[in-house]
């Protein structure tokens, strides 16, 4: 039962926090503060993520070279300016042959 408790209040302030941005005045969105912090929070998210799902495993730091081989294919295809779904492809692609080639 407290495992439903936790869900209701994680979607109350789920709700709560839509609501509040809803509610904001445009003069506190026009900040430049608030537009450079919501600019660059996912991102920073985003970033944080790939850190993670790239370089640990079962809850430790671990270097898989497939996984690093990957990231760089997709950094590299990013940097050439691909379209997402060839920066996915490359990544993928390079992930699975040097997983074959690297075993």
């Amino acid at each position: 039962m407290t495992l439903w408790w936790a869900i209701a209040a994680v979607c109350a302030g789920c709700y709560a926090l839509k609501l509040a941005g809803l509610a904001a005045p445009r003069k506190v969105l026009d900040h430049p503060a608030v537009r450079r912090f919501a600019e660059l929070v996912p991102v920073a998210l985003l970033a944080a993520l790939i850190a993670v799902q790239t370089f640990t495993e079962k809850g430790g730091l671990s270097f898989d070279p497939a996984r690093t081989a990957g990231l760089a294919a997709a950094v590299v295809a990013l940097l050439l300016r691909a379209p997402f779904l060839v920066v996915l492809a490359a990544a993928a692609v390079v992930t699975a042959l040097a997983r074959i080639f690297l075993g």
